[in-house]
């Protein structure tokens, strides 16, 4: 079995399932589910053995003891049967379709993309489907190797079971649960239903639920001992609902639970602006002197206040250098301030706080630059150890005229100094929040620097980096590494100020992913980033409105606050008024949470209106003021 598991392995670490496209949906919904690193933990098999050396005393022996010997479950080829591991999706999978083979069917299969045909419970994620047990995880993805919570084995496992609740739910969840309260909306029915029919069991107290805990083998083999009717093996200070509950004359009706993830719908607002949506602009330094000078800074958030904005993105990191004085800068590259004469004694971000908050402006500075710098800056000559490469050796990276270099997102130091530029920034200022960017990620050529290289094989002992950069495989290594760094950084902010907002703007998905390697998607399901600014730089309208119809900008959108970034313009190309305005109607029409303007200086420059027309269309576009949503993350499924 290991040698078929191993054989499978390679084939699919070398191996290229998809052609790298930007149209093609089946590329990038492929990348966001696929982790690579732990497809390499070694495959459970089955053992006539049931008694293992890890659950001698555990609280559910004698179950697991059961199941395993029915064929129910697996142990591992170690004699272990590692009971606090926590379960995947692929893992529950194959648990569910051995223990309820005969379940009847009750939808159509489908063809995830995410799921090999050589994926080793491929068979088992089909059937679970089928019946009914799991669904998909967004689209055509079933996300295989992500991880349970409490909740949602029970959900699951009541959706296929067909149980509903008989009493009214509220009062049972909190008759049985001391955190009823922590139990996901969508989830309520079904864990009111597995209590009922006894499916819950919570060690070490019977009260507590849990229900956002990852759960764990053991765990799971308790609940499926409960639905199979293998009473007695599951101790009954441990099950929930045990004691009788009180059945009335007339059960109130209530909808079966599901693990369907709710239906998207587009909202049609009203023909009035929306009282609350995020109205921002970027303010950078490229193309614009609005940052150099503090009279015309104060005229412009003047100016932004009078048009009833309620956003600016000040830049602070562009060019390989800082916009305001940062004791990490000087450490690092030995300057301590953009050298720019109008940034000369002053703080500029200190100056933008103050005055935009004095007008009720939210502030969230921007890293334009993220891991990128200039090929000819200090950073790059001071800590060539710091950058990556292709695999030719090349570094350099073009950006229109100019030639840029990355900073590699895997390197230790190179972590450190941009979490401690965010953290500077965090501690050292007033800010409402902090925004990245598409550059929050790494060119997929990127990575076969030495450094990266060792680590991949490293963690993967016998294999190497793919030639090909699109690799499904390293790419999604990749990826996953920056999603690590990510959880990293939001951990460090947080931890400094709760409150801060982490704004994000990144590429529409079918882009960043593939493309830059930034998972954006997964960095909005873990509440790592509380605001999102898709960048939609689109003159096609049909190409504008299809970036806003992708499932996971509807999923984000109720998630958290999600706005579109719109082009204003470039200095060597103007957009019509006309333009902006029909793609903010776009956006007002799907009841996305509110708009970007790509940036200052286009607002009133360079296209074939004058600057006193554009001012007046603007005017028309946000003619009341409007607050900043506020929408409280969601758990999701």
């Amino acid at each position: 079995m290991m040698k078929r598991f191993l054989k499978i392995l390679v084939k699919t670490c070398t191996s290229r399932f998809f052609s790298y496209n930007f149209n093609r949906q089946a590329w990038f919904v492929f990348l966001i589910a696929f982790t690579s690193i732990v497809a390499l933990a070694v495959p459970r098999a089955s053992f006539s053995q049931t008694t293992f050396r890890d659950i001698q005393g555990y609280w559910a022996q004698p179950c697991i003891e059961q199941l395993v010997q029915e064929n129910t479950i697996d142990g591992y080829e170690d004699g272990t049967f590692r009971p606090n591991l926590a379960v995947t999706r692929a893992d529950f999978a194959t648990m569910l379709n051995k223990a309820f083979p005969n379940v009847p069917v009750v939808r159509n299969p489908v063809e995830f993309v995410d799921i090999p045909d050589n994926y080793q419970a491929a068979r088992a994620i089909s059937q679970t489907y089928r019946r009914g047990f799991l669904s998909s995880y967004i689209g055509d993805i079933f996300n295989p190797l992500r991880k349970m919570t409490r909740e949602q084995v029970l959900v699951a496992l009541t959706s296929g079971l067909k149980y509903s609740p008989i009493n009214p739910v509220d009062g049972t969840l909190d008759r049985l649960f001391a955190d009823a309260d922590l139990i996901s909306d969508y989830a309520k029915n079904a864990i009111a239903a597995a209590a009922e029919k006894e499916l819950v069991v919570n060690y070490p107290d019977v009260r507590t639920l849990n229900p956002n805990k990852l759960v764990t083998r053991g765990e799971v083999a308790a609940s499926l001992c409960q639905a199979l009717g293998e009473f007695g093996l599951v101790p009954l200070q441990y099950v929930a609902g045990k004691e009788p509950l009180t059945i009335p004359d007339e059960p109130l009706p209530t909808p079966s639970p599901s693990t369907e993830l709710e239906p998207i719908s587009f909202k049609t607002l009203p023909n009035r602006q929306p009282t609350d949506e995020i109205r921002g602009v970027w303010l950078t330094n490229i193309d614009s002197d609005v940052l150099f000078s503090r009279s015309r800074l104060i005229e412009a958030l003047e100016k932004l206040k009078n048009l009833n904005f309620n956003t600016i993105y000040p830049t602070v990191w562009n060019g390989g250098y800082t916009l305001y004085p940062s004791r990490v800068a000087k450490k690092a590259i030995g300057i301590e301030l953009d050298p720019e004469p109008g940034l000369q004694g002053r703080d500029m971000l200190a100056e933008a706080i103050e005055q935009g908050h004095q007008r009720g402006l939210t502030v969230m500075p921007w890293f334009e630059f993220g891991f990128m710098a200039p090929a000819d800056s200090e950073l790059a000559k001071r800590h060539p150890d710091w950058l990556t490469q292709r695999r030719d050796g090349s570094k350099i990276w073009k950006e229109g005229i100019h030639d840029r270099v990355w900073l590699n997102p895997f390197h230790p130091e190179v972590q450190q100094f941009i979490i401690d530029l965010i953290i500077e920034v965090v501690k050292k200022y007033d800010v409402d929040g902090i925004q990245v960017d598409d550059h929050f990620g790494l060119p997929a050529q990127m990575g076969y620097d030495d450094f990266t290289v060792n680590l991949f094989k490293k963690e993967l002992p016998g294999l190497s980096p793919s030639e090909d950069y699109q690799e499904t495989f390293w790419v999604r290594w990749r990826a996953d590494k920056i999603n690590d760094f990510m959880r990293r950084l939001s951990q460090a902010i947080k931890a400094e100020k709760p409150n801060c907002i982490i704004s994000l703007s990144p590429n529409p998905l079918h882009f960043a992913l593939p493309a830059h390697l930034q998972d954006w998607f997964t960095w909005e399901r873990e509440n790592l980033v509380q605001e999102i600014i898709l960048q939609v730089y689109r003159n096609d309208l049909k190409r504008f409105t299809t970036e806003l119809e992708r499932a996971e900008v509807l999923l984000a959108q109720s998630h958290i606050p999600f706005a579109v970034g719109i082009m204003t313009g470039l200095k060597n190309r103007g957009i019509g008024m006309e333009q902006v305005k029909t793609q903010v109607e776009e956006v007002r029409k799907r009841g996305i949470g509110g708009v970007a303007f790509f940036f200052y200086e286009s607002l009133w420059q360079w296209a074939k209106e004058t600057p006193a027309q554009r001012e007046e269309a603007l005017k028309d576009i946000f003619s009341n003021p409007a607050a900043r949503p506020d929408l409280q993350p969601a758990n999701t499924i």
